[in-house]
């Protein structure tokens, strides 16, 4: 499986959701506008649509709105949530939204999908089923594990996998963090806390620096 050409972050494509979650809207209403020509958009050979980001940014122009805060740098954690199960996926959100912490989620039913959008959407976090249909989790995983643009990745498997069925499918990448379902939402709330006071702490170290 190839990777989809590296590109500077927000350079170049994004996939439906991701325009979705740029936008404020629903996929929707993506695909409305993607209709109208009110966006540039295109297909790739497997049928997958890919938005130009410089149409989003034209769109958000014409319209006097505000960029997302996916848009705004380091100011907030990106996180990238692959999973097939749309209630868990819903949970996930709810839950992110409740703790009100400064992070935007982006949420894929499909890995491959996911792949065709990593290198724009340059994510900090990812959260990643591994029974998944078509390229499961550990496929997508390995793709990952090859490629430097996510080396810095922190990568947290969510699954109902036991470690013993994890490793004797041939087990995870270094540093990869396993949490089992049913997710442990507290666990989970402190690891992103925890990652981004580590990520403030960086930022004061590099001003002082400079």
């Amino acid at each position: 499986m190839n990777m989809p050409p590296t590109k500077e972050p927000y350079d170049g494509y994004c996939g439906t959701s991701y325009a979705a979650k740029l936008l404020g809207i629903s996929v929707g209403t993506v695909q409305g506008l993607v209709e109208k020509n009110d966006l540039k958009a295109w297909k790739t050979q497997g049928g997958h649509r890919r938005i130009s980001l410089q149409s989003i940014d034209a769109y958000q122009r014409r319209h006097n709105l505000a960029p997302a805060s996916l848009m705004q740098g380091e100011d907030r954690l990106r996180v990238l949530v692959v999973e097939d199960d749309d209630e868990t996926r819903l949970m996930l959100q709810a839950n992110f939204d409740q703790w009100g912490l400064p992070l935007d989620a982006v949420m894929y039913a499909s890995a491959m999908e996911a792949l065709l959008d990593m290198p724009s959407l340059q994510p900090q976090v990812l959260l990643t089923d591994l029974r998944m249909p078509n390229v499961d989790g550990f496929e997508f995983l390995k793709t990952l594990s090859s490629h430097a643009l996510f080396s810095n990745l922190a990568v947290v498997v969510i699954t109902g996998m036991s470690a013993e069925d994890v490793q004797a499918k041939g087990g995870l990448p270094e540093g990869v963090q396993l949490l089992q379902k049913p997710i442990d939402m507290d666990w989970l709330h402190g690891f992103l806390d925890a990652l981004m006071s580590m990520r403030q702490i960086n930022r004061r170290s590099r001003a002082q620096i400079a």
